[in-house]
């Protein structure tokens, strides 16, 4: 019996079971997660799912789960951004939107409600929900068109698999290098990694995007891995990925320790 383990949701996201195929064929043992998760303690087990569910077997499965910073996108210069970025809490982010300014809002990491383009409801967007409290954390940004997005699976620093995945807004998934801009997106993303790559973990997805009318690429933002689909990416590439970002908490290298969920 194989120590490998590739767990994944008991309803599975099309990734998840695209991925969970690949990791098959290399060996590991493919389980879904269930009350009798915890048999797999002791064993390398490796995770591809949702933050919540991660969270909840990390610590009787000795799962080391690489997140990027909340504050990294806010941190970047305006040159990979492309416009003002903040990290602030809700309550600051309800305020500013009800007052005429209309903005994309989106968490951080956790999908705790859709990104989108927030305002006072009167025409300039739906207000922020009034479910979640306070203090949780948002990034709000100023509005921007994007004409295409890339997402971009990042393995030490390079681009180890790559997709388009949306045009004007549409979902329009395609393999980056049949793509017309592939060329140009990993120009920008060599510029960027090149500054920003010790800010973040190992393995990451950073996505991108050209900034409708001017020509230029913007970061869109930064997602674990684990939790991201892979669109037109090759899979075992990106499983490679997923692999480094969700596994045992005893092969995290020292420089990721840092962006370990706790």
């Amino acid at each position: 019996m194989t120590d490998e383990v590739f767990l994944i949701p008991a309803r599975p996201t099309a990734t998840a079971g695209l991925l969970a195929g690949v990791a098959a064929r290399r060996g590991m043992a493919v389980r879904a997660l269930g009350p009798g998760f915890a048999e797999s303690a002791g064993r390398a087990v490796h995770w591809c799912g949702g933050p919540h569910a991660g969270a909840r077997v990390a610590g009787v499965l000795g799962l080391g789960l690489l997140e990027p910073p909340d504050d990294w996108l806010a941190r970047l210069p305006e040159r990979f951004t492309g416009r003002r970025i903040e990290l602030t809490t809700l309550e600051r982010a309800r305020a500013l939107t009800g007052s005429g300014r209309p903005a994309f809002v989106k968490p951080p990491r956790e999908k705790s409600f859709p990104p989108a383009v927030y305002g006072d409801g009167d025409g300039d967007g739906a207000p922020l929900p009034r479910s979640l409290p306070a203090a949780t954390p948002v990034l709000v940004s100023e509005v921007v068109d994007f004409a295409a997005e890339y997402r971009l699976f990042l393995l030490d620093g390079e681009i180890a698999a790559a997709s388009r995945y949306a045009v004007h807004g549409r979902l329009d998934p395609a393999p980056l290098d049949a793509d017309p801009r592939g060329a140009d997106v990993r120009g920008f993303a060599a510029g960027l990694l090149a500054e920003t790559a010790p800010s973040l973990p190992s393995a990451v997805t950073v996505d991108v995007g050209l900034v409708g009318g001017t020509g230029r690429f913007a970061v869109v933002e930064a997602n674990m891995p684990w939790f991201s689909n892979s669109y037109a990416a090759r899979p075992d590439a990106v499983l490679d990925v997923v692999l480094r970002a969700a596994g045992p908490r005893d092969r995290v290298r020292a420089a990721d320790l840092p962006y370990v969920t706790s």
